[in-house]
């Protein structure tokens, strides 16, 4: 059985990264070849595209961290975790819940859904 908690770190490891090639090698530990990644901004697939929307994230909000937000939940190959982005003084200026599906222990698609956006974000 997959540690949901372990995944949820690695995904919020692998957002906090700013270094493209770490970060490559983070998605390409932690997430399936094919996978996918979809919320209300973007849609994408593959490490490569996911990797350039986590460095476009870095570009837009620089400084900002993501943090996981209360309890990490899962069963067979389901994960949901709800997460915080902002700067250190203001950690939860935008947050959100995330749905993602496990195989073979890495992450195959996640679902995004932001819960509180402000104005201008």
């Amino acid at each position: 059985m997959t540690d949901v908690t372990q995944i949820a770190d690695r995904y919020i490891a692998v957002w906090n990264e700013t270094d493209a090639d770490r970060r490559k090698v983070l998605l390409q530990a932690g997430w399936a070849e094919g996978a996918s990644y979809i919320d209300p901004m973007a849609a994408v697939e593959g490490h490569e595209q996911i990797g350039e929307l986590i460095g476009a994230v870095h570009a837009r909000f620089p400084g900002f961290r993501f943090a996981l937000d209360g309890r990490v939940d899962g069963y067979g190959d389901h994960v949901r975790f709800s997460w915080t982005l902002g700067p250190q003084h203001e950690a939860d200026m935008i947050k959100g819940t995330d749905f993602a599906v496990i195989e073979n222990g890495r992450l195959k698609s996640v679902t995004g859904f932001l819960d509180k956006v402000p104005a201008g974000a």
